[in-house]
């Protein structure tokens, strides 16, 4: 009788894009706590998850500020919502990071995997996918926003599929907008991608120099055309129907919000968490100088144009790191293959590799990733806290309100009240729907006006005075170090009836 222990263990051992897959997953698990307060939106997310699941309704309505109350709303991420809420009902915020470990770690295996596609050299794919993870980990936030880092590299892939030749897998593209256009108001991105990535294709049908086998399969613009115009009328299967392009492009037009939005700014290369960042652009650039290969337009437009987006937003960085990593995979393996090539003594990495490359494709398990989950689920539920500081999933009371909120649950305020933009989430979280709060993150909903009024206020700037009684502020919860709690003391109307280092709560005499 044969052994069956090789079959067993190739069944049992993870391949490398299983082993990226739980190095992800555990960075995620590690960095946890600040998922959680580098961002002051998940308390809001949370709110209205909980909301829909309570009342079984979508709201098209404003039911969580007093300063909105009533009026439309664009729910452009409400399936992101309800998964955050189900997560926290059954685990509470540890169950929120373990879905955002679950999207970051799957996210960054299909990186690896378009990479593997595109490289020779196994060495190339790892590091591509690495940069990729560093680059893009300083928007890793417990937020919506990550379900558009998954769904737009499988829109890459998707992509990549038709223009090799499986044109009639064009249906992928609306399947992914339908969850997209639900999942997160970014779903934008995806045409803009297919929009630049389809130029570029043309854009080569017009040079002569093109190899026969690299030529555009049969009725490839039929099946890319139909692909997306399906993809976009997909779109409107959401609550708001067309509402929801209004909002997202009349948002991105709005110089004012998008200028006072931090993510939006551009990066700051002397903060060493975007010199990850910095490295990808550079190494790019040098295998691209290098390439002695034609590269293929629809890769090299599109990365140059996420490049641009990501160098005047923030925000756009990891949407660079996904779609450029094809790319970089491919001018990088042609790299190290030409200084081994050049180099006697590193002729022998090409067998190294090979052997690898031999192993790795005989491995099919997933039992590990599996395990993962399942350990993470158990050591979670038990109290155990993976992150450095062994703080464990929670709010911290240094950047959120947490013991003035805790206060106000004992001494609860008559009347409606100001508070901190970043704040607005949490305090949704804790109070509503006793209280609604003024602001919060959502400056899509609130518009230029409502924040050109809170920003008078915090800035204390003239006339300030006259909109907390337009809106009929009777409390404020605002950070102590901040000039209007300076300014509310100074007057007589106002006086301080909490504080401690990290909140202040002042109310009308």
């Amino acid at each position: 009788m044969k052994d069956q222990s090789p079959k067993l263990m190739q069944h049992i051992l993870p391949n490398f894009a299983n082993l990226v897959w739980m190095l992800a997953f555990i960075m995620v698990l590690i960095s946890g706590p600040r998922l959680m307060n580098a961002d002051g939106d998940l308390g809001r997310h949370l709110t209205i998850g909980r909301y829909i699941l309570e009342q079984v309704e979508i709201p098209l309505r404003d039911f969580f500020s007093h300063t909105m109350a009533g009026q439309p709303v664009t729910p452009h991420e409400w399936l992101s919502q309800v998964i955050f809420a189900l997560a926290d009902q059954l685990m509470g915020l540890n169950g929120v990071i373990l879905v955002c470990a679950l999207i970051i770690a799957t996210t960054f295996r299909f990186v690896f995997v378009l990479a593997r596609q595109e490289s020779q050299m196994l060495a190339a794919a790892l590091l591509v996918v690495m940069l990729a993870m560093l680059a893009s980990a300083t928007h890793w936030l417990s937020r919506p926003h990550l379900f558009t880092f998954l769904l737009l590299v499988v829109w890459v892939a998707a992509l990549q599929q038709l223009r090799k030749g499986k044109v009639k897998r064009w249906w992928v593209l609306p399947v992914l907008m339908l969850l997209w256009a639900n999942l997160h108001g970014a779903f934008i991105a995806g045409f803009v991608t297919w929009g630049i990535y389809g130029f570029g294709i043309l854009w080569d049908s017009f040079q002569h120099d093109i190899p026969e086998d690299e030529a555009l399969p049969p009725r490839f613009w039929r099946y890319y055309l139909l692909g997306g115009m399906a993809a976009f009328l997909i779109t409107l299967l959401n609550p708001s129907g067309f509402g929801l392009w209004r909002t997202s492009v009349g948002y991105i037009g709005n110089d004012y919000l998008v200028g006072h939005t931090v993510e939006y700014m551009s990066p700051n290369f002397h903060n060493a968490n975007f010199w990850p960042f910095l490295i990808f652009i550079a190494l790019l650039l040098v295998c691209i100088g290098f390439r002695k290969k034609r590269i293929e337009s629809g890769l090299l437009f599109t990365s140059a144009a996420w490049l641009v987006m990501g160098l005047y937003s923030g925000r756009n960085i990891p949407l660079f790191a996904i779609t450029a990593a094809p790319l970089l995979a491919q001018g990088l393996d042609e790299l190290i293959l030409n200084v081994i090539s050049r180099v006697k003594g590193f002729r022998v990495l090409t067998d190294l590799e090979g052997r690898i490359q031999k192993v790795d494709a005989g491995l099919k398990g997933y039992l590990w990733p599996v395990l993962s989950v399942v350990v993470a689920v158990v050591c979670l539920a038990a109290g155990v806290r993976f992150d450095t500081g062994k703080t464990g999933n929670v709010f911290d009371p240094q950047v959120f309100p947490v013991e003035a909120v805790n206060w106000l649950e004992q001494n609860p305020q008559e009347g409606e009240m100001f508070n901190s933009f970043t704040w607005g989430g949490y305090l949704l979280y804790r109070l509503w729907p006793d209280k609604s709060v003024f602001i919060d993150g959502q400056t899509d909903f609130y518009g230029e006006s409502l924040s050109r009024e809170y920003t008078k206020v915090m800035d204390a700037a003239e006339g300030w005075q006259n909109i907390l009684e337009k809106y009929q502020v009777a409390w404020a919860i605002l950070p102590s170090k901040d000039g209007i709690v300076q300014a509310l003391k100074s007057t007589q109307d106002w006086e301080k009836v909490y504080g401690d280092n990290t909140a202040v709560i002042l109310r009308r005499k």
